[in-house]
């Protein structure tokens, strides 16, 4: 009897494969990114006809042509501005080059809404810049001389253009770096000058590279509240954030949105678009690179000097007056009590925050290595589209399925408990959290798939032979084979939580307030020189990915 075996027992079962847990943990993460997503979609068909035509009529035609007109112009500006100076430190070679090859980065320090705040009273008509001009000009009123006021689209555009344009210069010059050095001879051997070389053969070739920066950084114009608000710029960004904060119009914010989230995927798929051809720009060969052309003296003075000006007006300029201004107030008051609360609220956030999307993104990038296929592949994709979406319509979206989540657990606990719950997570900081993570998850799994894909599988391989399983073989072999690759996501992971502006002033909990939140609203009373000292942290901060851009650029030469 003992030697029978029963029929079920004789089937053979196949084995469970390695990773399916992963795998079903990715496919969490991907809902919770796109479940702000539908929730916004829902709660925009909801609202009713007519307040949709209410926004046809009086929001909609303003916010519409003020957004498309600030794109179309900081698309122009950043691009011009990026593609110039990406060329310039290229193909030419003069006195301070090096220096200017990561000195152009410096602008991505600076969050929009920071350089609105700083040139508002750089640039104000008792400010110091018209004040010395009306000096060297023998005028003593500013109703005798001021220049055009930039709280104007004009000065808008400008502005973001000077601080944006770094998305556009990285990703130009590392073209024009790998295009080969044959190309360039050849066109020189019939006789082409370098500025004809330019336009006929190297920009043509790094099209592709000049979309995705233009693309990066209208969506950061998007994403965009503060500069647009401080500069008197209505764009839809604006319409969301006064719509819900002002009007209490969940609905008609949440219809806003989703126009707005139309824009980004017309965005994006410009973008690949534009990328569809980047394949022909370079040879299956390794060719000599690209050799930057000695120049005189006056000739490199004058290119440094050019070099130079976006750094000024796009950095420089406006951390000067941030240190000068934090200098004086403290010198004047010292630093304020609320101010370290501030500190301590915008680093913790970020901090769990960071945590959070870190762990979520090496959930979905280790899914993703063990398990390649359509599932994980389409669990990337939906886990990483939060960084396109502008941050108020990430913070809209959390808002309306948290606002749910709340109200159905308060009402389950009146039911079984007799006690209400409140806002239990909307009120503490949850709504915030969900938001940084979705927002810039892609950082994190992206970041992080690199790193592992550095690693080969043999060692997987290797791993499960021992008798690893694969939660065994992240934590002995791909974590610490990753550590740069983590450290790198989560600098610049917290970077950007500390910056993060809409999503912050949209679900901050009450009496809440971070530095980006403080400066916001010093700014909107006009008492600049209050939230000097909050807006020159963020900008040291700020600085902590540009010095780690710089040091991966220098390794890699």
């Amino acid at each position: 009897m003992n030697n029978v075996t029963s029929p079920i027992a004789a089937i053979a079962w196949p084995k469970r494969r390695p990773g399916n847990r992963w795998l079903i943990c990715t496919v969490i993460v991907a809902a919770l990114v796109a479940l702000p997503v539908l929730g916004l979609f829902l709660q925009a068909i909801q609202g009713s006809p007519g307040l949709w035509q209410h926004l046809a009529t009086t929001i909609l035609p303003i916010s519409m042509v003020d957004t498309v007109i600030l794109l179309l112009g900081v698309g122009i500006v950043s691009a011009v501005i990026g593609t110039t100076m990406a060329w310039l430190v290229t193909a030419y070679s003069f006195p301070g080059r090096r220096t200017l090859e990561w000195a152009l980065l410096l602008p991505l320090a600076v969050p929009t809404y920071i350089i609105a705040y700083a040139y508002l009273d750089i640039l104000h008509p008792i400010g110091p810049v018209q004040s010395a001009i009306r000096w060297l000009l023998g005028y003593s009123s500013p109703r005798e001389f001021r220049l055009p006021d930039v709280r104007s689209m004009p000065g808008c555009i400008l502005l973001l253009g000077f601080v944006l344009y770094p998305y556009v210069y990285m990703p130009t010059r590392v073209m024009f770096l790998t295009q080969s050095a044959n190309l360039i001879d050849a066109a020189r051997t019939l006789g082409i000058s370098r500025r004809a070389i330019f336009w006929n053969v190297a920009l043509p070739l790094a099209r592709p590279a000049v979309a995705v920066g233009v693309s990066l950084a209208l969506m950061e114009t998007l994403n965009d509240v503060g500069a647009s608000e401080f500069l008197g710029v209505r764009t839809l960004t604006v319409s969301i954030y006064t719509t819900w904060i002002t009007r209490t119009d969940l609905p008609g914010a949440s219809q806003i949105a989703l126009l707005l989230l139309l824009m980004v995927v017309a965005l994006v798929s410009f973008e690949r678009w534009a990328r569809r051809r980047q394949r022909y720009s370079a040879t299956a060969q390794r060719n000599r690179g690209f050799e930057p052309l000695r120049v005189s003296s006056p000739k490199g003075l004058l290119l440094l000097m050019l070099g130079l000006t976006p750094i000024l007006i796009g950095f420089a300029a406006p951390a000067l007056y941030l240190l000068t201004s934090a200098w004086q107030r403290i010198r004047f008051a010292g630093v304020s009590s609320n101010l370290l609360n501030e500190a301590v609220n915008t680093v913790a956030l970020a901090v769990i925050a960071t945590a959070t999307t870190i762990a979520f993104g090496l959930v979905v990038a280790y899914a993703n290595r063990l398990r390649p296929g359509a599932v994980s592949s389409w669990s990337y994709r939906f886990a990483t589209m939060g960084y396109a979406a502008p941050g108020t319509v990430v913070a809209i979206g959390v808002l309306i399925v948290l606002a749910t989540a709340d109200r159905l657990v308060d009402q389950a606990a009146i039911d079984w408990f007799g006690v209400s719950t409140g806002l239990l997570f909307i009120g503490s900081g949850a709504a915030l959290i969900y938001a940084y993570t979705m927002r810039f998850l892609a950082i994190s799994a992206g970041g992080i798939d690199a790193g592992l894909g550095r690693i080969p599988l043999s060692l997987d391989q290797a791993s499960r032979l021992l008798g690893q399983s694969p939660a065994g073989t992240l934590r002995h072999i791909h974590l610490p084979l990753s550590k740069a690759a983590l450290t790198a996501a989560g600098l610049l992971v917290f970077v950007d939580c500390v910056k993060e502006l809409p999503a912050t002033l949209l679900l901050r909990p009450l009496n809440i307030e971070t530095f980006a939140t403080h400066l916001y609203g010093e700014a909107a009373r006009g008492t600049y020189e209050e939230a000097s000292v909050a807006a020159l942290a963020i900008l040291l901060i700020g600085m902590l990915p540009v010095i780690l851009l710089s040091r991966i650029g220098r390794s890699d030469r």
